[in-house]
Parts: C-alpha cells; structure tokens; sequence
C-alpha cells in the first residue's frame, strides 16, 4: 500500500488492487507517515478481541477528537499508535492494539477526515468552558446522570441579530433568452426594492426544545 501510494495511485484503486477498503488504505498510509517503518510491523496479540466498557469506550472517544496539542504534546494529529501509547499512559486502558482501537473508533462513528479550519477562542478559561458545556450537553442527551447540584434540564441561550430584511426578487414568467440574442424585444420586468422601515423594528424571542423539536416564540 505504501508503495503504491508513493507512485501517486489514489487510495480507492489501491484497495482495489490490495482486496482491502479505502479507509484501511488511508489508516495504513496516515500511520506509515506518522510513525515510518515501525508502523509496518504486524502487532499479533492473539486471543479474542478485547472488549471495552462503555465509559472506556466514551473516553477514548472523547480523546480522540481533541487535538493533540490540548494534551501537551507536540504533535498536530494522531495516528493510531500514538493514540494507542497516549490512553495506556493516561491510563484510559491496560492495553489496546491498532488494530483494535481502529476497529472501536469506526464502531463509534469516528473516521480520519480532512482538518476544517476556524478562528480559536483566545479566552483562557475556554478548555475549562467548552468541557462544562459539554457536559451539560451529555446530560441533556441523557448520556450522563447528573450528579448532585447538577442541572436536570439544559437551556441554551443565543443572540442573533439585528437581522434586516431583504427585499427578494421573486419569480415570474418571461420568455427565455434576452436582448442580445433579440434586440428588438422588450426588457424583462423589474421591481422596485425598498429599504424603508415604516413600521418599526420587531424583536423576537424563541426557544427551541430539541427533545419534543418543538419551536416557542413570543413577540
């Protein structure tokens, strides 16, 4: 797979040609990158599969999708070693193959994906913020009990706004074409927008309930 990755084939037609999937070709090739020859070694373990639990399994998770770099290491990505090496030695678990951890990660819906890039919040406090918020999230979604003092219903609250409202054209019937395909016919029908607010400005308040997906608004 390597090789043939070298020679500059997409990862689609080398799993065609090594029987495999194109997220098994991309694993092999992000890890080959990542960690060179020792990636290549077969790791036999033997023995059935070891199962995680589910706190285990949330929390390699939840891992998995911070950055390296939020830990204190001086990597921008993981591959599937280095994420194995990091749970042991935080203890997540005992032990966990490659293999194994690739297995899990697709099993939770996580896949290798092209990095998005966005503005990062310069808030000192925005690690500590953006854990408690997700928190509240796992316990509005009922993934998590919460504990004592804790809050049983989540709100979210967010403004939006001022939003202006903008003239749309609309749609009409017209014949097809224009004038400088026939220029002796006549142009096509415009309307007038206007910007004026002769009724004031109106504020709107809504809540949206993503258990019922129900939307309230008060005037």
């Amino acid at each position: 797979m390597v090789l043939l990755s070298a020679q500059r084939m997409p990862a689609a037609k080398i799993a065609e040609v090594t029987f495999t999937s194109a997220d098994r070709v991309r694993d092999v090739i992000h890890n080959f990158n990542a960690d060179g020859f020792e990636a290549l070694y077969p790791k036999y373990r033997g023995g059935r599969p070891r199962t995680f639990t589910l706190p285990e399994r949330r929390e390699i998770k939840k891992i998995a999708k911070y950055k390296p770099a939020e830990h204190g290491l001086p990597f921008s990505t993981w591959s599937l070693a280095k994420l194995a090496d990091f749970l042991v030695a935080e203890g997540v678990v005992d032990d966990i193959s490659h293999e194994g951890l690739r297995v899990l990660l697709r099993e939770e819906g996580i896949s290798f994906q092209r990095v998005k890039t966005w503005k990062t919040s310069r808030d000192p406090d925005y690690a500590a913020k953006k854990a408690r918020v997700e928190h509240l999230y796992a316990i509005a979604d009922g993934e998590v009990i919460p504990e004592e003092g804790e809050p049983e219903v989540v709100f979210c609250l967010d403004e939006f706004g001022p939003l202006n409202l903008q003239p749309h054209p609309g749609r009409q019937w017209a014949e097809r074409g224009g004038r400088h395909k026939d220029p002796g016919r006549e142009p096509r029908p415009r309307r007038r927008a206007t910007y004026t607010r002769p009724h004031g400005v109106r504020h709107l308040f809504a809540a949206y309930d993503l258990a019922k997906d129900q939307l309230s608004a008060y005037k």
